[in-house]
């Protein structure tokens, strides 16, 4: 049996070992792609078909978020974060059997869904057992071990890929994912008055209220009264969950990210079907809109939410969150084609970045204590869009370049990128947490983290296109030199001519992705400015009151 108390330290270590399992899988086949492919007899020069084993646990990662975050608020969060390991573990089963690219596209998907709802959820618990004085740190440690998936994601992937290969990879997912089950089940409470209360100074819950296992900590909260159509089945007490409006949402979702992947690049911006994909996506989101009007219990309900500061933090995570994987896909590209460098040597050269990130994460939180939601966020994001303009102004060759105190410039600029970006995650979860009311805090947390992906999604293939449309500008005059009718000396200068002209294409063309960049992270921070007072006011009215 497990135990009725809970040690706060311990809860959040279980929860964030689900977090990382599911972060990990995130990024795992990013240095396996061209095994996939070869074993499923994909042609290596067809690449394109097989990003949807990537898009496709992304976007399972995003479309389940809000509702299996909302589940939470209702079963608990121990039940829910079982049943996606349970999930996650059947989805690499499919994955790992896998002998075509439809049974993998579904396997990774399936893995996607349940390891996306893990991080809104062990967000929520963490709200759950920490008091307000050490929630910031500990929401800082579970953004740090998702952000510790993309680092160590494509590391762990080459290195039992080129052990066990690509399916072992999956396979070697079931004894963690079980490892992880029992930690979440020996650690986490059945019920919520198992949940410590030593955090607060507030009176316990009313024992007048029935006893049920939706894991909401009593002093964070009042429940609305039994009759309120929002507080849900009067049996039972549990908040009720809006299958409709989930089902809208992660449909929308779909479509829109089905409506951007396009397999033949070359020809235009959009795949034949795009248009009409994002016009069904966008009515799909008319009709989530329409529903959630209209709906007694509704998926992500505004009743007691201060709306501009929870407006204003999810504008600064979808802003973040295009930067973040801007910066992913594009230093990669810059490094071996700018550069020169192999793949091995551009996925070293981001771990610069990748490695700042989770500290930053863990520093926002420790900060929080000091410097409030406000400052933390709009400091990062304008700390973030100097890094870019940084980036953006790298020569050819920046790699030997170094700053006026004698830093390489690379690295300097790439660490700063990752520790300002780490910054804004713990703030903007504690400010989303603590303007929504607790029963709210699973699809509120869904919510924020959705925000990030969706600005993923869209920032990366917004500047992607615009990207290969200024490449497409930049080289439209060059000509291919020939080796026929000209000396061997003349066609070398040629080459070089032309590789030389390419190569200052290739560097105009990502000069001006980041300083696009840039100013998404302004923008960010605008929004960054709209969070209102900060926790850290609070939090010094406490301690004088404790004096």
């Amino acid at each position: 049996m497990p135990p009725k108390l809970v040690r706060p330290r311990l809860t959040l270590g279980a929860g964030g070992l689900a977090v990382l399992l599911g972060a990990l899988d995130a990024y795992v086949l990013v240095s396996l792609l061209t095994s996939v492919v070869t074993d499923l007899d994909i042609p290596i020069n067809h690449l394109e078909r097989a990003t949807p084993v990537i898009t496709g646990y992304l976007l399972g990662y995003v479309a389940g978020m809000p509702l299996l975050g909302r589940l939470s608020d209702r079963y608990g969060r121990r039940v829910v974060i079982l049943a996606c390991l349970v999930a996650f573990a059947l989805g690499s089963v499919a994955t790992a059997s896998a002998t075509g690219i439809v049974q993998l596209v579904a396997g990774r998907g399936l893995q996607g869904l349940a390891g996306g709802a893990l991080l809104p959820v062990t967000m929520a618990l963490a709200a759950d057992v920490f008091g307000d004085r050490r929630r910031a740190a500990a929401l800082g440690w579970v953004g740090a071990a998702q952000e510790l998936g993309a680092v160590l994601g494509p590391l762990f992937g080459a290195a039992v890929g080129g052990w066990l290969g690509w399916r072992g990879i999956f396979w070697l997912n079931l004894p963690l994912a079980a490892l992880c089950a029992l930690a979440v089940w020996f650690a986490l409470p059945a019920r919520d008055s198992a949940l410590p209360a030593r955090d607060s100074a507030l009176p316990a819950r009313d024992s007048a209220l029935p006893n049920h296992d939706d894991a909401l900590p009593a002093r964070d909260t009042a429940l609305p009264a039994p009759d309120d159509a929002t507080a849900g089945d009067k049996a039972t007490g549990r908040p009720k969950v809006d299958v409709v409006g989930g089902v809208l949402l992660a449909i929308a979702l779909g479509l829109l990210v089905a409506g951007l992947y396009n397999p033949e690049p070359e020809h235009q911006v959009l795949p034949s079907w795009g248009l009409p994909t994002l016009g069904a996506g966008v009515l799909a989101l008319i009709g989530f809109a329409v529903w959630e009007s209209r709906a007694k219990v509704m998926l992500i309900d505004l009743t007691g939410v201060r709306r501009t500061p929870f407006f204003g933090s999810l504008l600064a995570s979808l802003c973040a969150g295009a930067a973040l994987l801007v910066t992913l896909v594009d230093v990669q590209l810059v490094a071996q084609t700018v550069f020169g460098k192999s793949a091995w040597d551009g996925t070293l050269l981001l771990t610069r970045f990748l490695v700042a990130l989770p500290v930053g994460a863990v520093l926002g939180g420790l900060l929080l204590r000091f410097a409030g939601e406000r400052v933390l966020t709009v400091l990062g994001l304008l700390l973030s869009a100097g890094a870019y303009l940084l980036i953006a102004g790298w020569p050819a060759d920046a790699l030997a370049a170094h700053h006026p105190l004698g830093l390489p410039r690379v690295d300097t600029d790439l660490v700063l990128a990752g520790l300002s970006l780490g910054l804004v995650i713990a703030p903007l979860s504690a400010v989303v947490l603590r303007v929504v009311p607790a029963a709210q805090r699973g699809v509120a947390s869904a919510a924020l983290v959705v925000s990030r992906m969706i600005g993923m999604l869209f920032g990366v293939a917004a500047l992607s296109a615009w990207g290969f449309h200024r490449f497409r500008e930049l080289t439209a005059t060059l000509n291919t030199p020939l080796p026929f009718g000209v000396s061997e000396e003349d066609f070398q200068r040629q080459m070089t001519a032309y590789e030389q002209a390419l190569r200052a294409a290739l560097q105009t063309e990502y000069r001006e992705i980041f300083l696009a960049t840039a100013v998404i992270c302004v923008v960010g921070a605008i929004g960054g400015l709209l969070l209102g007072g900060d926790s850290s006011d609070r939090r010094r009215l406490e301690v004088t009151a404790d004096r």
